[in-house]
C-alpha cells in the first residue's frame, strides 16, 4: 500500500504532477522564451500573481482564519508578524538590498524545507520497530533525505557559482554570485554520485522486497527535474519562474486544502471537518477566491507604491503615488512584504507533528 497522503488520484495530480507539467510547458513555448529575461503580463499574472502571490496566502486558512489554531497559538500568530516587520525594518534601512538578500536567503530556505517536508510525509511508513523500541528509519533511508536536500542546494550553488543568470529570485543581486569553475565541478560532481547511489539503493530495495514507494520517488524525481531545469538547463525568467512556482506553490495549495484542520495522517479528509471560512458547501471557491484577492490587492499595492512593472493590470492602482524616498521605503518595503515573511516563518511550524 502506497503511503498517499489523500489519494494516488488527488497527489498524482496536486502534489507530484506539477514538476513534470511545468516541464513540459516550458518545452512546448518558443525557444526565445527558455533563455531571456522578458515574461509576457499574461504568464506573469497566472505564475506569479495567482500562483507564487497567492498561495502565501493559504496559510491564513492553518492559522488566524481557524478559531482552533487561534487559541491553539496565540502569542505566535501575534508575535511572528511584529517580530518580521521589525527585522525588516532593521534591514532595510542598513540597506535595501540586504533586506532583499536576506528575504530570498528566507524563501530559499522555506522552499528546500517544504520538499524535506513531502519527503516525510511519503516516507512516513518507512520504519522498522524493534521490541520494545521506538520506531526506527530503515537502513539507507537517509540517503533519499540527503538527495532532497541536495536536489534543491546543487542548483542553487550552481547559481552562486555562475556569471549573472536572465533571472533573479526577487531583485538583480539578492545572491551573493561568483563566476567560480570549480566549484560549480565538484557541486556536480557530488550531484551525480547522490542520484547514483540512490538509484541503486531503490534497486537493491526492489531486489529485496519487490516493492518501491512510488510516491517519494515520483516526489525526489519531480524535484531533481524541476530545479535543475529552472536553474542549470534553462537561463531564462519565464523557465525559471514556470518551473519554480509551479513545483511549489500548487503542492502548498494542494496540501492546505487536504489537511485541512485534520491531522497530517489521515487518509482522506472531509470538507466538514474544516473550521473557519472554508468550513461550508462552497469552502473550496471561498478559499481560491479569497486568496486570489489578497494576491491582486498586495501586488496591486506593490506596483502602485514601488514597482511601476505591469500597470495594465492594476489600473485604479497607478494613481496611488510612487514612493521613492529612503525613509519611506524602509517602512513600506517590509510591511508590503510582512505576508510573504509571516508565511515563511508560521510554515515552520503550523506543520510539525511529534511523530
Amino acid at each position: 500500500m502506497q503511503p498517499w497522503i489523500r489519494s494516488a488520484r488527488y497527489d498524482g495530480l496536486l502534489i507530484l504532477a506539477p514538476p513534470f507539467l511545468a516541464l513540459a510547458l516550458v518545452l512546448a513555448v518558443p525557444p526565445a522564451y527558455r533563455s531571456t529575461t522578458r515574461m509576457p503580463l499574461l504568464a506573469w499574472v497566472g505564475l506569479v500573481l495567482l500562483i507564487d502571490v497567492a498561495h502565501v496566502y493559504g496559510t491564513l486558512f492553518q492559522t488566524y482564519f481557524d478559531p482552533v489554531r487561534r487559541r491553539q497559538w496565540p502569542t505566535l500568530l501575534w508575535a511572528a508578524p511584529l517580530a518580521c516587520y521589525a527585522a525588516g525594518v532593521a534591514l532595510h534601512g542598513v540597506s535595501g538590498l540586504l533586506f532583499w538578500q536576506v528575504l530570498a536567503y528566507l524563501a530559499v530556505f522555506h522552499f528546500i524545507r517544504q520538499q524535506y517536508g513531502f519527503l516525510r510525509l511519503y516516507a512516513r511508513h518507512e520504519c522498522a520497530a524493534s521490541p520494545g523500541a521506538a520506531t526506527r528509519p530503515l537502513p539507507g533511508q537517509g540517503l533519499a533525505a540527503a538527495l532532497i536536500y541536495y536536489a534543491t542546494i546543487y542548483p542553487l550553488l550552481y547559481w552562486h557559482f555562475s556569471p549573472p543568470r536572465n533571472f533573479n529570485w526577487f531583485v538583480a543581486g539578492d545572491f551573493v554570485q561568483r563566476d567560480w569553475p570549480a566549484g560549480r565541478l565538484v557541486a556536480t560532481v557530488l550531484y551525480s554520485s547522490l542520484i547514483g547511489l540512490y538509484l541503486l539503493r531503490e534497486a537493491a530495495e526492489w531486489r529485496r522486497t519487490g516493492q518501491l514507494n512510488v510516491p517519494r520517488n515520483l516526489l525526489l524525481t519531480g524535484t531533481l527535474v524541476s530545479w535543475y531545469a529552472g536553474i542549470v538547463w534553462f537561463n531564462g525568467d519565464l523557465a525559471f519562474t514556470l518551473l519554480n512556482v509551479v513545483s511549489h506553490g500548487i503542492p502548498y495549495l494542494a496540501l492546505v486544502w487536504s489537511t485541512g484542520a485534520a491531522p497530517l495522517a489521515a487518509p482522506a479528509v472531509s470538507v466538514g471537518r474544516r473550521r473557519g471560512p472554508w468550513a461550508g458547501r462552497y469552502g473550496l471557491a471561498v478559499f481560491l477566491g479569497l486568496i486570489a484577492v489578497f494576491a491582486y490587492l498586495e501586488e496591486g499595492l506593490w506596483d502602485g507604491l514601488v514597482w511601476r512593472e505591469h500597470q495594465a493590470a492594476f489600473g485604479w492602482f497607478q494613481s496611488l503615488p510612487p514612493i521613492s524616498r529612503p525613509t519611506l521605503l524602509m517602512w513600506l518595503v517590509p510591511l508590503l512584504a510582512l505576508p510573504q515573511a509571516t508565511h515563511y516563518v508560521l510554515d515552520g511550524f503550523i506543520w510539525r507533528r511529534k511523530r
